[in-house]
């Protein structure tokens, strides 16, 4: 626990504490620390921190939920862009401002499941024509 406290980032990689202990201690150590509410499963291998929310007294991610994503996406090396009705809002063409959370990963093919709680990321592919 002490390793994962001292890390500035709040998205922790299996493989990031893998030299912590054998597969099977860290999926031990990884399952409890999930079960007393110390992390939370983002997704296959990919763990956030969490915090006590002041008002329920309930463990609460540490983050939002798309810095949460954009982080995980940085770590695991997959360039990702904002969604089509994200970027019509950023541009001023929309006003309505996108509830789901719908990243673009232009030509290549991404099925990971990001999930915190009951919102997830949501992709959608590029033009073909667009890097």
């Amino acid at each position: 626990m002490r390793s994962i406290r001292r890390r500035k980032s709040v998205v922790i990689l299996r493989s990031e504490v893998s030299g912590l202990g054998s597969q099977s201690q860290l999926t031990r150590v990884l399952a409890k620390l999930v079960a007393t509410g110390q992390l939370i499963r983002v997704g296959h291998g990919i763990y956030a921190k969490t915090r006590i929310n002041r008002y329920t007294g309930r463990p609460a991610p540490a983050a939002t939920f798309e810095s949460i994503a954009a982080e995980a996406f940085k770590k695991l090396g997959i360039s990702v862009g904002p969604g089509k009705l994200a970027r019509e809002y950023n541009g001023g063409t929309s006003t309505q401002i996108p509830m789901v959370a719908v990243v673009t990963t232009g030509r290549r093919r991404i099925t990971r499941r990001i999930q915190v709680g009951s919102r997830r990321v949501v992709y959608e592919r590029g033009n073909q024509d667009t890097p």
